[in-house]
């Protein structure tokens, strides 16, 4: 990776620790950006580094036993990925994927360990976070066994426009078919099908959201859930040491 000149502080989680625990981690911080596509983690991997997305998207996935990939959660620069290590959890049970062009700030598992045991606000970061982590996991089951494919392919879209902060994504339908679990050929006809109301404008592997109230009108009641899961982080008080 090459390190780039970009802010850390553009990552919700480090811009809301006090100033004397960011600057545990901010001493061994690097950033970098990441191309679609590229595999940080597979399953069983030994975790290295930990990821603080600035822009762009991370997907974890869970592995099936026929090879199949299905996304349990994604990250943005709400999260962060690997934060566990810092608690003792230095292997991946998941692969992660950088699903959108990623900028990001990235710290050594061992320096983020060393920082949490100094920092209450850095371990509470890292417990809170893995609770939203495995409510989207718990949502995203839910979702993938309750709801039409069309509802969650607009939820999916929803959440991707968000961490991409642009109505416009870089999305093709193999990609997008992996991510929910189902064949490109549903993708392709439900795609299609929501163009058609008007909401989205698909073309060579972009989609562009025109409508955002009709989409999120289309999409099932999970996306305002993960949001509100989301936000609710950083509306709690922060630890005091």
């Amino acid at each position: 990776m090459r390190a780039l000149l970009l802010d850390p502080l553009r990552n919700r989680l480090l811009a809301a620790l006090p100033q004397p625990d960011f600057a545990l981690i901010a001493r061994h911080l690097a950033t970098t950006s990441m191309p679609a596509g590229l595999v940080l983690n597979e399953v069983d991997d030994s975790i290295h580094q930990v990821y603080f997305p600035i822009k762009g998207m991370l997907s974890l996935l869970a592995i099936l036993g026929n090879g199949k990939a299905i996304e349990t959660a994604a990250v943005g620069r709400e999260g962060v990925v690997n934060a566990m290590a810092g608690l003792g959890l230095l292997r991946s049970n998941v692969r992660v994927v950088v699903q959108l062009p990623l900028d990001v700030a990235f710290i050594s598992a061992s320096h983020f360990s060393d920082a949490v045991a100094q920092s209450i606000s850095i371990r509470n970061m890292c417990i809170n976070y893995n609770e939203v982590l495995l409510t989207q996991a718990r949502v995203s089951a839910a979702c993938n066994a309750t709801h039409h494919v069309e509802e969650r392919f607009c939820r999916w879209l929803l959440q991707s426009s968000d961490r991409a902060e642009s109505n416009t994504v870089g999305l093709t339908h193999e990609l997008v078919a992996e991510m929910l679990g189902v064949r490109r050929t549903s993708i392709t006809r439900v795609a299609q099908k929501i163009q058609d109301t008007g909401a989205i404008k698909y073309s060579r592997g972009v989609i562009e959201i025109l409508d955002r109230p009709l989409l999120l009108k289309l999409s099932c009641e999970c996306y305002q859930t993960l949001s509100e899961r989301a936000a609710a982080l950083f509306s709690r008080p922060r630890a005091v040491r």
